[in-house]
Order: C-alpha cells, then sequence, then structure tokens
C-alpha cells in the first residue's frame, strides 16, 4: 500500500503516467493502463503537488494502488486526481472536417506551411505565388500529412505584427487551393477577422498560439462556427507571444494549469471538449531548461482529457543541443522529438519536415504494434 503525506486541500495537482510497458499482456489484471486510445500502456502515476509555484509533494503510485492511495488525499484532491486519472485514459473523439475524419489511435502529423517573409525556418519560401504555395502543400499532404497548417503571420521572437488584411491576402488564395482539391486546412492565427475569411475559404480548425485570448472575438467566432480548435501555451496574449519577464515556478504545472483554463474558457463559450486540442507551446518564452522540462513531462498534459499536439520542429532548443545548429540543419533533431512525443502520447506533431517524420511515425507505430502483440 502506498502511504500518502498530508497534503493540504487548497494545494494544486497534477498527474503525470510513468513506467511505459509494450503490451499488457502477462501483467496481473489493473497492473497497467491505457492512455487514451492509442497504443501506450503504463503502470504507474507521478502525482505532484504544489502551494503556490513550490513543489510540496511528489509520489510515485503504481497503478493497482492508485485507488488506494488517493482515497488517502482530502476529499478535493481526491476528486481531482481521480478525474486527471479519468482523463489520460478517456478515448480521444476524432476530429470530423467535413468528409474527412482525423483519428488518434495512432499519432498524426501536421505539416507547417508559412506564407510569411519573416518565420524563423521557412520565412519566405512560399511568398507571392499561392500556387507554388499550395503546391508545397499538396506535396506535403502526398507525403502523409493529416492537416496542412497555413500561417500568414511569424510568431518568431520580435516579428514584426502584420495587419490582418494583409494576413488574409496572404493565406485565403492558398487555403482555398487546397481545400477545393480535399487537403484537410487549420489556420494559423490569433486574429478573430482571419479566423472568419479563412474558414469561410475553407479551412476546418483553428490554431491559435495565443489560446484564443489575443482577440477578444476569437472564442465567439470559433464557438460560432463550431470548427475545432488547437490551444497553445504561450506566456503573453499580447502581440509578443514570447514576453515573459516574470518565468516560471515549475514550467510543466503552469502550463497545465493555463491550458486547463483556456479549456474552461472555451467550454464556458460553447465550444465542445471534442473539439478542442492542445499545445504547451515548446520554445513560446521558455528557456532551454523549461523546454527540455516540458518535453519530459509531455505525458502529464494527458491529463487535460484532450488530443496534445506537439511542435518541436527546428525549434532552438535543438541547435542549443547541437552546437548553435542553423534552423535548417535541424532536421535530426526534429525527428527525434517528434518521436520522443509520440512516445510520451502526443496525438499529433507539427513538423516542416513531412516526409522524414512521417517515416519517424511510421516505425514507432510498428515498433508499438510489434510489443503489444508479443505473447
Amino acid at each position: 500500500m502506498v502511504a500518502m503525506h498530508p497534503i493540504p486541500a487548497d494545494a494544486r495537482l497534477i498527474l503525470k503516467p510513468i513506467w511505459f510497458v509494450p503490451t499488457p499482456i502477462g501483467l496481473a489484471d489493473g497492473a497497467a493502463v491505457r492512455m487514451g486510445n492509442g497504443l501506450i500502456w503504463f503502470q504507474g502515476y507521478e502525482l505532484s503537488a504544489f502551494s503556490g509555484a513550490q513543489r510540496i509533494a511528489r509520489k510515485t503510485i503504481p497503478v493497482a494502488d492508485f485507488d488506494t492511495a488517493v482515497a488517502s488525499l482530502p476529499e478535493p484532491l481526491a476528486v481531482r486526481a481521480r478525474c486527471l486519472a479519468a482523463n489520460i485514459s478517456a478515448p480521444r473523439p476524432p476530429l470530423a472536417l467535413g468528409d474527412r475524419t482525423i483519428r488518434f489511435d495512432a499519432p498524426q502529423v501536421m505539416a507547417i506551411l508559412n506564407i510569411t517573409p519573416d518565420s524563423f525556418s521557412d520565412g519566405g519560401a512560399h511568398m507571392d505565388d499561392p500556387q507554388a504555395a499550395a503546391d508545397a502543400g499538396f506535396g506535403m499532404a502526398a507525403a502523409g500529412a493529416a492537416l496542412i497548417d497555413v500561417g500568414g503571420e511569424s510568431t518568431r521572437p520580435k516579428a514584426a505584427k502584420v495587419w490582418e488584411g494583409d494576413e488574409i491576402k496572404r493565406v485565403v488564395p492558398v487555403i482555398e487551393r487546397l481545400a477545393a482539391s480535399g487537403v484537410p486546412v487549420s489556420i494559423d492565427t490569433r486574429k478573430a477577422a482571419v479566423m472568419e475569411t479563412a474558414l469561410a475559404a475553407g479551412a476546418g480548425i483553428v490554431n491559435d498560439v495565443s489560446a484564443l485570448a489575443h482577440d477578444p472575438r476569437s472564442l465567439e467566432v470559433v464557438a460560432r462556427a463550431g470548427c475545432p480548435v488547437i490551444l497553445m501555451h504561450a506566456p503573453s496574449a499580447g502581440d509578443d507571444p514570447h514576453h515573459n519577464p516574470a518565468g516560471y515556478g515549475d514550467v510543466v504545472a503552469d502550463v497545465f494549469y493555463h491550458l486547463e483554463a483556456r479549456i474552461k474558457a472555451c467550454l464556458d463559450a460553447g465550444i465542445a471538449r471534442e473539439r478542442i486540442m492542445v499545445d504547451p507551446g515548446l520554445g513560446f518564452g521558455k528557456t532551454l531548461s523549461d523546454n527540455l522540462a516540458l518535453v519530459n513531462g509531455l505525458a502529464t498534459f494527458q491529463g487535460l482529457g484532450v488530443p496534445l499536439l506537439f511542435a518541436g520542429s527546428r525549434k532552438r532548443l535543438i541547435g542549443a543541443l547541437s552546437n548553435e545548429a542553423p534552423a535548417a540543419d535541424r532536421l535530426g533533431g526534429s525527428v527525434a522529438l517528434a518521436f520522443r512525443a509520440a512516445q510520451l502520447g502526443a496525438q499529433m506533431v507539427r513538423v516542416h519536415d513531412v516526409k522524414e517524420s512521417v517515416q519517424a511515425l511510421h516505425l514507432w507505430r510498428g515498433l508499438a504494434d510489434a510489443g503489444l502483440s508479443a505473447i
């Protein structure tokens, strides 16, 4: 039996799946639990409690002992722990996008298609030629991307803000071409007017780095459209999403609670839970140590009970760990991060290098299938 030290009833609680196993076959009944409706099984939880920014308790609990262990917590915390565990194991419903359906029984790939002059990695690659940009999107879809994420404003540090009219002119012709051919498209924007126009042009999902907090009309627009939305964590909903003078207490807990609050705001606005995804916002106002902690703690975000998007492609932490390699030379690290995210339960990865990432996830899927069927 796992004994729990006293924890105050007003503590903040998060729960992380640990002790992953390739298969539950051969284990005692109740010794392992499935994560969502995917291919991942685990045998334990790491329960962490916080008072303000300070961690006051951390305990590893075998799955088989979970009910007994949380029963010793104050009632509000016991209820929360059970809710987090239920969220971790709840099936993730598919995203219905017209005639197309994106399922989450295995990780999916979102392809990045920036129509910008100044994005940190591919700025200028697809400017001023909507057909060439759309052709690039068609190639990404043919390479195995389930979703093409079209953006018209860079969100790199210190990027210039783009007038919504210019952003619309950049993205709409590309979205129209992709959508007319049946390619699923998401619009990467913080602006309600851009969301409205992109959705009318055929986009099916809104992907907002501010989690619908930058533009006061965004919640209303998404709720009225009835479309799925991806809520990303950024420390600021202002013009610079990287602005973070205060830093973090525990970055995983802070990001978790921020995203949980944004999910509630969406639910309160009439957006259905089954239409919400989350993204912990790797690299946005976060140090190298913050980013590494987020990757290692990625499974924690399964406790939000919605699909998890991971976006690590070509980001700064790869360069920081590989002799300051420039963005164009970060393919190996990008694929490694996508593979690691799949191991920790991410339902979708957002990438620049589609062919290589799809191949890596096919390998992950083959290994997982083989592990599950091992006798």
